[in-house]
């Protein structure tokens, strides 16, 4: 009852390989069937996201087969992903799975987002009837694991982006960041994850001025915001009380005279003013004046510095509770085989029974004595549940294998007096 991993991730290989090698929402469900009817699958779980595919699987089954499946069904050429996978089995692939659930292995140490991409991988699986007994429990057992690293450590806690620190340290200085208003300078990548950021704050007011009307439109319409141009600053400035600025302009848009003027126009009410551009977008001397508090990139490259340490250190606290789990889950695992050897035993020396005790019955109803009947059953079934023990004996004892011999004696060995006290 093998666990296999094999994928491919942001760290083994380019975007464009990992677009190549993604599974869309329409392919999951074909592609989960194709592998449970590769030889050796019996359950199978699909996870892909924008940083990773990964094949979960249980059965015997090699890892040159699940690699060649792949990239057959994305009809890449034979060795496209032969340096850029990796694969796992047993007690390293249950370990890989509850790490990848615990944002271990994620871009960004110990982001939420992809907990609920496996879950919804597991579903996915669910719908297929791929999840039977085995995989159901270890990843039910994973996303036990990934909510108590999140509880138990901080890998989850602390700005790791130039997008989030902006905002902790908003809602470190304003106490009620909901009811603050934001405007957001430039329409780009950085400003759009801020405002989804502040969204998830429950900031509700946010402003965008862009050197572009459209752009800027197009991000508010996507982000829930209102749209200006940077002619409109003068206007906007006064309204806000924090501004986020990152754009790719080569010289300052907002200047240390226009801020005096915002301020004087909100009574000197407080200002946050985070520059994230290079080169600056705020002029550093607005950090001269009263109420105005400037923050620029290398401000908060420090805190995201000193927070990735604090996550690494969690990380290596939380694979201490993953290990933990893993040798659990495997133990389980390992209790299975041998309740199936224990019941295939039963059943076999039942059958040998019965086969003798019908042997027996039919003779007494023929009239043969009752005693000799007995005697003969009993001689023949001792002979037949001793035959294998006494073969492994003496095979075990030609060969001098101790470890063998240990073990067959203690299927008759009495138990110590130690192990017997207080039966």
């Amino acid at each position: 009852m093998t666990i296999s991993a094999l994928g491919i991730n942001h760290k083994t290989a380019s975007v464009d390989l990992r677009e190549q090698v993604a599974f869309s929402a329409e392919q999951l469900d074909a592609a989960l069937q194709a592998v449970r009817n590769l030889q050796g699958v019996e359950e199978a779980v699909i996870v892909s996201t924008c940083n990773r595919t990964e094949l979960y699987c249980r059965g015997e089954v090699s890892g040159d087969l699940l690699l060649g499946w792949l990239t057959g069904f994305h009809k890449l050429a034979p060795k496209a992903l032969e340096n850029h996978h990796y694969h796992f089995q047993g007690e390293q692939a249950i370990t890989h799975l509850m790490s990848v659930a615990s944002g271990l292995d994620s871009l960004v140490l110990g982001e939420p987002q992809i907990l609920g991409q496996v879950k919804q991988a597991y579903q996915a699986a669910k719908r297929q009837a791929s999840v039977g007994g085995i995989l159901e429990r270890l990843f039910q057992q994973t996303f036990r694991v990934a909510k108590t690293v999140r509880n138990e450590t901080a890998v989850g806690q602390n700005a790791v982006s130039v997008a989030y620190a902006a905002v902790s340290m908003a809602r470190h200085i304003f106490a009620n960041l909901q009811q603050s208003k934001v405007l957001l300078i430039g329409a780009g990548d950085t400003s759009e994850l801020v405002a989804q950021h502040l969204k998830q704050q429950g900031v509700t007011e946010i402003l965008v001025a862009n050197r572009t009307l459209q752009r800027a439109s197009e991000m508010a319409e996507r982000v829930g915001a209102t749209a200006h141009s940077l002619s409109e600053l003068s206007e906007l400035l006064p309204q806000a009380d924090i501004v986020v600025s990152s754009t790719a302009s080569t010289l300052p848009i907002v200047g240390k005279g226009s801020i005096e003027k915002a301020l004087k126009k909100r009574r000197h009410r407080p200002m946050l003013l985070i520059d994230l551009a290079v080169p600056r977008d705020i002029e550093e001397q607005v950090n001269e004046l009263d109420d105005a508090y400037l923050y620029t990139v290398d401000d908060l490259q420090s805190i995201i510095s000193e927070n990735i340490r604090n996550r690494e250190q969690a990380a290596r606290e939380a694979q201490v509770i993953i290990q933990q789990q893993t040798k659990e889950f495997n133990d389980w695992l390992k209790s299975l085989n041998s309740v199936e050897l224990v019941r295939e035993y039963r059943t076999h020396t039942k059958t040998l029974a019965d086969e003798q005790l019908k042997k027996a019955l039919a003779q007494i109803e023929q009239g043969k004595d009752p005693a000799e009947v007995l005697q003969r059953f009993s001689h023949r079934l001792v002979q037949q549940l001793t035959h294998k023990p006494t073969s492994l004996l003496k095979s075990a004892g030609e060969n001098n294998d101790q470890y063998t011999l240990a073990v067959l004696q203690q299927l008759w060995s009495e138990p110590s007096s130690d192990s017997s006290k207080g039966k």
